[in-house]
């Protein structure tokens, strides 16, 4: 998180080893001075901290409004451990890791943001742990409710674990694992590990009806990974929704985004 800590009083950077031997690289910048808990920010798939929340704006609004955030390298991604065997991916296998980490920083009480993957792990984090005040989810849509977790209908993981895993991209069919492929290509993401990870992409059950956190949800208008997103706001206790321009990529540069975030979790 280089760039937010040159505007942080106060920086951390550790290596957590978890249970099953995995090392989850974490991030930490800034002081409290709004009275508040620490945000934590889970990363969207092929991403990490860094992409996904200091280049989109977001840890540089958060420090400036007196907050302390934590940004996590979910496994397989940034400098966290990337296994190439399914067995050690998984929502819930994230929210573990997510939830390690909020143990290590000793809070009992932190703000949850998770965009696209890093959305539905928030959304399994905040179905089994008090300790989340408020919640931002981004890039997702009515498919948490429909078929249980990620939308997997327009990207199939069998065809994005292909695309990731062949050798010549030129001979991918599939528009939407193309896409994937592109992008893991453009961002140097270890694609055997995300082949894992894509092979077990959104078979992590949500219990929706467990969460009480008041819920912001972000969503692109021309999204195809977010559609419907009143039906998953329509599933949760509170929520409101806040729609965004741009596609699945494109909504992180809505100036919203980044202000839609710092307001919703500046309330009480």
């Amino acid at each position: 998180m280089s760039n937010a800590e040159s505007s942080a009083t106060e920086s951390t950077t550790g290596r957590l080893t978890v249970d099953d031997g995995v090392e989850i690289a974490y991030y930490g910048a800034g002081n409290d001075t709004a009275g508040l808990p620490p945000v934590v920010l889970s990363h969207g798939y092929v991403a990490s901290a860094e992409l996904n929340w200091v280049y989109t704006g977001v840890v540089p609004a958060l420090l400036a409004a007196g907050r302390r955030v934590i940004g996590i390298d979910a496994r397989g991604h940034g400098r966290s451990s990337k296994p190439h065997d399914p067995e050690f991916y998984g929502e819930g296998r994230m929210a573990e890791d997510l939830r390690a980490v909020a143990d290590v920083i000793a809070t009992d009480s932190f703000d949850l943001v998770g965009y696209s993957m890093g959305a539905a792990v928030a959304l399994v984090v905040a179905a089994t742990d008090r300790r989340v005040r408020r919640l931002v989810i981004g890039g997702v849509g009515g498919s948490i409710v429909e078929i249980g977790g990620l939308e997997t209908r327009l990207a199939p993981s069998g065809a994005v674990a292909e695309a990731l895993l062949c050798d010549d991209p030129s001979t991918i069919a599939h528009p939407a694992a193309l896409a994937f492929r592109t992008l893991c290509d453009a961002v140097g993401s270890d694609r055997l590990a995300m082949a894992a990870i894509a092979q077990v992409r959104g078979q992590t059950r949500i219990e929706l009806d467990r969460i009480t956190s008041p819920t912001l949800l972000l969503a692109g208008k021309d999204d195809p990974l977010a559609q419907r997103p009143e039906v998953l706001v329509n599933a949760l206790k509170e929520a409101r929704l806040k729609g965004l321009e741009g596609d699945h990529i494109g909504a992180l540069a809505d100036p919203r985004f980044v202000s839609a975030i710092v307001e919703f979790l500046a309330e009480p």
